[in-house]
């Protein structure tokens, strides 16, 4: 397939940038040894600057790609944020000057963004803050960079959101700047006392601003379909299947349609198809609160992560045993995989004590397969969130991972990473047999829409 749309069958951090980076440098390689097509495009295709990609090129450099696509390191690949990802121009920029330290000088030469990309500012940031520390103990364990409030505000005020295309509107940037301003004083009286997070003025924010429309090229709707016309390209997801607004377990979410959904539909527009890989780590992990059924206390101190620790608005890094009830409810929530994307296998052969759960104990009932949202119904999943944080695994003995993944999913491994660079990674994505999206019953989200239509999940 020309097109590969990668996505996280977990909770996120399961090595998506690291597989996008090695699809960009072993395409690019295939070019230079035997004239196949290069990927053109990185594509983002949901979520916002929340997103935390770490990738490690072969020399040791390390960047964390939050909005720049993780195939960056490849010298041509292009980034394209799409109309379904929430910009942030200030992390953007922040980004860009990491990017260059590390010697890659043209990011924003090979930057587009699509008009319509909703912006993030420091009032859904702080927005964000100020209703996160609200709920006190309850915390969701959002990554405080704004992104939901991004999202519920464009839903609840459409016609006042920051657009990227405002940022080559200085007059009408400043009017939507001062409109989301005001929303957030509204919204939180406190914030003008002295305990309030300290937000910029508009005056502060538009040089930046257009700074950034100043710096990136920014288009239309017809970009991206000429761009799958003619060149290969690769869609790359943010967090995961088991986090998606609709499919997550509510309300332990994101604001974002995790699902192949998105990119689906502007392959549509283009009359392309993708092939739909699913990554996965070799055990499950979980960043911040919420259910997480295979969790284990000792592996969580045994496996830290050189990427991932404790912030302070997620929480704590969690590690437990491969889920094959969680992944099989991702795999079906997206409508079927393609093939997988195997990471961490490294530390998998070091560790004969990860064990696979394909049960669980739960509500007094041994349960291998959980039921499907199809409704969008958040009280549902909200009700299933709560059986989940009651129930526990039967975890077995798990020789081979990746026998143990097929056999569990019913589709192929045909992507396997033993470490953290491109070098790492093997397999090929020829060997395509439906099989799994025959099996998943393609009941996932085919709405292509950026963000649902809930704003009591606020």
């Amino acid at each position: 397939m020309r097109h590969v749309i990668v996505v996280d069958l977990g909770f996120g951090d399961a090595g998506k940038g690291t597989v996008v980076d090695g699809l960009c440098a072993h395409a690019a390689r295939a070019a230079r040894e035997a004239g196949a097509g290069p990927v053109h495009t990185v594509v983002r295709f949901n979520g916002g600057a929340q997103a935390a990609h770490n990738v490690v090129a072969p020399g040791g450099r390390h960047h964390t790609f939050a909005q720049f696509g993780s195939g960056t390191f490849t010298p041509g690949v292009r980034t394209h944020l799409s109309r379904f990802m929430m910009v942030d121009p200030l992390s953007l920029a922040a980004e860009h000057a990491h990017l260059r330290a590390l010697g890659v000088r043209d990011a924003f030469d090979r930057l587009t963004v699509n008009w319509d990309a909703p912006l993030t500012t420091p009032y859904h940031r702080a927005a964000n803050r100020a209703r996160e520390t609200a709920r006190g103990a309850a915390r969701h364990g959002s990554c405080g960079m704004g992104v939901g409030e991004t999202a519920a505000f464009a839903l609840a005020h459409p016609d006042l959101a920051p657009r990227a295309g405002d940022c080559l509107a200085p007059a009408r940037l400043r009017r939507r700047l001062t409109a989301v301003r005001d929303w957030y004083r509204a919204e939180f009286p406190g914030a003008r006392s002295p305990g309030g997070e300290a937000v910029p003025s508009v005056d502060e924010c538009m040089p930046v601003f257009l700074a950034f429309g100043a710096s990136v090229r920014i288009v239309d709707d017809g970009y991206l379909p000429r761009v799958l016309r003619s060149e290969r390209v690769v869609f790359e997801g943010a967090q995961g299947v088991l986090l998606d607004e609709w499919h997550g377990f509510h309300p332990y979410t994101t604001w974002s349609t995790t699902t192949f959904a998105n990119a689906e539909a502007l392959l549509a527009e283009a009359g392309e198809e993708g092939y739909r890989l699913g990554v996965l780590r070799a055990y499950a992990t979980r960043h911040g609160p919420g259910p997480f059924v295979t969790e284990d206390p000792a592996l969580t101190a045994d496996l830290p992560d050189p990427h991932n620790g404790t912030g302070p608005w997620q929480g704590a890094f969690r590690v437990g045993h491969l889920d094959a009830v969680a992944l099989d409810y991702a795999l079906r929530a997206a409508g079927g995989v393609d093939g997988l994307a195997l990471t961490h296998l490294d530390i998998a052969a070091q560790r004969p004590d990860l064990g696979i759960c394909r049960a669980y104990a739960m509500d007094g009932e041994t349960v291998r397969r959980l039921p499907l949202n199809p409704a969008r119904d958040l009280d549902r999943q909200a009700a299933l969130t709560e059986r989940l944080l009651k129930a526990r695994p039967l975890v077995d003995k798990m020789d081979d991972p990746v026998a143990a993944v097929e056999d569990a999913l019913g589709a192929p491994v045909v992507l396997r990473s033993h470490g953290p660079t491109a070098n790492d990674k093997t397999g090929t994505l020829d060997d395509r047999t439906g099989a799994a999206r025959a099996k998943s019953g393609s009941v996932g989200d085919k709405s292509g829409t950026p963000h649902g239509e809930h704003l009591n999940r606020l």
